[in-house]
């Protein structure tokens, strides 16, 4: 997708960008305590996994030849709710230059079209309790607190 407008692409992610998605993993307080910008072995392995699955799709927002945001959305085909099939919005960073530029609207509409595509009925996303910003601007945008989420360290 290209918005001529605003000189933004959204674009599947590649190796060459993996520095860059790195670092914005890493720019927050939660994502500084357990992302590696040094070691980007890891995050390749992941991400060729990730790209020979149909199911996902790791994509980066660029401006000007930079990558300013990534996100990963995943199809998930269920049974429940009449065979219902929905996508998970993770990983959701917008470079920190970005923030209130309206491209994390422009990256989630993004993704809300693309679930359509896939013949989503429904579209969902987990943002940690300590993201009051992120939770405002999720609701904005139509996404409700619907459920508790839990988490299983392994």
């Amino acid at each position: 997708m290209a918005d001529s407008a605003s000189g933004l692409r959204i674009r599947p992610a590649t190796a060459e960008d993996l520095p860059a998605i790195v670092a914005m993993l890493a720019d927050d307080p939660l994502g500084a305590t357990r992302e590696s910008p040094d070691d980007l072995a890891p995050y390749a392995a992941a991400l060729e996994r990730l790209t020979n699955d149909p199911h996902q799709h790791v994509v980066v927002a660029v401006r000007a030849d930079r990558v300013v945001g990534t996100l990963q959305l995943t199809i998930v085909p269920g049974l429940s709710r009449k065979g219902s099939t929905r996508s998970i919005i993770e990983g959701v960073r917008v470079h920190a230059d970005e923030r209130g530029s309206g491209l994390g609207t422009q990256f989630i509409e993004w993704a809300i079209e693309q679930s359509r595509a896939e013949n989503c009925q429904l579209v969902q996303l987990t943002s940690d309790v300590t993201r009051t910003d992120a939770h405002r601007f999720y609701e904005r945008l139509g996404f409700t607190a619907s459920h508790v989420g839990f988490k299983l360290q392994l």
